[in-house]
């Protein structure tokens, strides 16, 4: 798994419940491979829930979505449930007080619940993938 790889995954884990229950339950049965990488995004995850960069090289549209993420993630109690992942897999290391400017992108997560699926129905008719 590649930085960027591991990135987007850290972004799915600290912010799309259904991707941090998917592999959750893949590592409580034994079937998640590349556990070591594993380990590095969820720290990543845990970071991406702390105080905001104030760096002056951080892009502000990403910085703007990544606050919207953590507010909506609040009300799925995401950051509690990456620090229990965390402790699952073993991980001990210190997460930092703010979330470090080389983690600040705009990456796109998923849709996510009824309204997303809805949004991602509209986006393939439009492009001419429906079925």
């Amino acid at each position: 798994m590649n930085c960027r790889e591991k990135l987007q995954l850290a972004y799915q884990l600290a912010f799309h419940p259904p991707r941090l229950n998917e592999i959750w339950n893949r590592v409580e049965n034994g079937t998640q491979s590349d556990i070591a990488s594993l380990r590095d995004a969820a720290d990543w995850a845990a970071a991406l829930h702390q105080r905001l960069p104030e760096a002056p090289d951080v892009s502000a549209r990403a910085l703007k979505r990544l606050a919207g993420y953590q507010a909506a993630s609040r009300l799925f109690r995401m950051a509690t449930a990456v620090s229990r992942f965390r402790a699952v897999l073993g991980n001990r290391s210190e997460v930092p007080a703010e979330v470090p400017a080389w983690m600040v992108r705009d990456i796109a997560l998923p849709p996510f619940g009824p309204a997303g699926r809805e949004r991602a129905e509209n986006t393939k008719q439009k492009c001419g993938h429906a079925k």
